[in-house]
């Protein structure tokens, strides 16, 4: 029998009840995977992540849905830094090792910011645009582009949407989830996003492990495939940053600053409030 501490926090919070919650438990040595994936479904909140010590980096992550393990995801790793800061010692700069690689995040003016773990690759998607406009309940008239996968740490299916009109009316319907693909680990997932010049509107909807659809409020490796997805099919001569607001419609307000460089360099970005902490026995 062991003790384990928490912290929960809200990422891409620009307000203490905003953003996308995450449950980070310290030193989660001695924790099985089997335990790992129980208190993920436990805790019920999109992702959970458990840190473990590492000779590569300032910790390793797991990260956790309520129904399988990630490679990488943003909120998570954003979180865990500030966690990790303040567990080390106040840490502006710093490393986390996940399955998909090395995560450099750093500290600028209250936001902490990440670049994906592996270099953008960007692959048509098999199902007509027809088809998936009429799964999220739009038509094929309301895309800005052919939907593509986009995986800079985790893959996803983007699609750009013509007017916020579409964005508002668009869910992903749990009725026609068959002809939906799926990721490399096996998720129903999309990320519709409306580009613009400063800020772009965006939306994240996911197939639940035990059926139907949700919401998530922010979604941190999403935001970097969107930066892939800006630079591979509107390239900028100079260095471009963008809000990204998510989640209103989740009630949960959201916001993630997005930096491309010329040179190909993704950045994404969020502030974290710090909401609670506690303990468990197992």
């Amino acid at each position: 029998m062991g003790i384990w501490n928490y912290q929960l926090l809200n990422v891409f919070a620009e307000s203490p009840l905003g953003g996308n919650p995450l449950c980070v438990v310290e030193q989660a040595e001695g924790l099985s995977d089997a335990q790992m994936q129980a208190l993920a479904l436990q805790f019920n909140l999109s992702e959970t992540v458990f840190l473990l010590s590492s000779e590569q980096a300032n910790a390793h992550m797991r990260i956790f849905t309520p129904g399988a393990e990630m490679a990488f995801a943003g909120h998570p790793s954003i979180g865990s830094a500030a966690a990790v800061s303040r567990l080390q010692g106040d840490l502006q700069r710093l490393t986390l090792a996940c399955r998909a690689g090395l995560v450099p995040l750093d500290q600028q003016d209250g936001i902490w910011y990440f670049s994906p773990p592996k270099a953008a690759e960007i692959t048509p998607v098999s199902v007509p645009a027809a088809e998936m406009a009429a799964a999220l309940g739009l038509q094929e008239e309301d895309l800005a582009a052919v939907p593509v996968w986009v995986n800079t740490g985790s893959d996803q299916v983007l699609v750009a949407l013509k007017s916020t009109d579409a964005l508002q009316r668009a869910w992903l319907d749990a009725a026609k989830l068959a002809c939906w693909p799926r990721s490399s680990v096996g998720r129903r997932t999309v990320f519709l996003f409306v580009p613009d010049e400063a800020e772009i509107t965006a939306r994240y909807f996911f197939e639940r492990p035990n059926g139907g659809t949700g919401e998530d409020p922010a979604t941190g490796s999403a935001c970097a495939n969107l930066g892939a997805w800006l630079q591979h099919f509107r390239p900028a001569d100079s260095e471009r940053q963008w809000k990204v607001w998510q989640g209103a419609q989740a009630g949960r307000p959201s916001c993630l600053y997005l930096q491309v460089s010329p040179q190909g360099q993704i950045r994404v970005g969020g502030k974290v409030v710090f909401f609670a902490s506690g303990s468990f026995t197992l």
